[in-house]
Formats: structure tokens, sequence, C-alpha cells
């Protein structure tokens, strides 16, 4: 089932299907190592929901939630 990275629960793993959007912020994403066939775990939300901490690669790295549903993702189980 793909869906948007930021409508994912902390705790949560998947892969990265497709990075959507245009511009500088499309572009940071893709410099980020977020890639097609990425696995990404879904760390913790920030108390007001924005930003939301994700583990790729080993690195903890934090995102937008404007930023984060430009990414689709497949989840695993």
């Amino acid at each position: 089932m793909v869906k948007a990275l930021g409508a994912l629960h902390p705790g949560e793993r998947c892969v990265v299907k497709k990075v959507t959007g245009s511009g500088p912020i499309h572009r940071r994403i893709i410099d980020m190592g977020i890639v097609p066939g990425t696995k990404i775990k879904v760390e913790k939300y920030a108390p007001l929901g924005d930003p939301l901490e994700i583990k790729v690669k080993g690195f903890n790295l934090s995102l937008r939630k404007a930023e984060a549903d430009t990414i689709q993702v497949e989840v695993q189980n």
C-alpha cells in the first residue's frame, strides 16, 4: 500500500517508491539519500507534529511535514 511518508506513525518502516514535487526541496530530499528503494524508519514526531524524525541509512534526519508528504512510500511489515 503506497502512502505519503508524513502519514506514517512512529516505529513504522517503509521503502521509498517515488519522490514527487520539484525545485530546491525535491533536490534537497534526493541529496539526503532519499531515493526510490531506500529503507526508512519513522522515529518520532515533534510535540506539535512538525517536524518528524526519520532514520535513513543509519542517520537521523528531520523533515517538515510538507516535505515528508512529497515522499511516496510502501509500508513494510
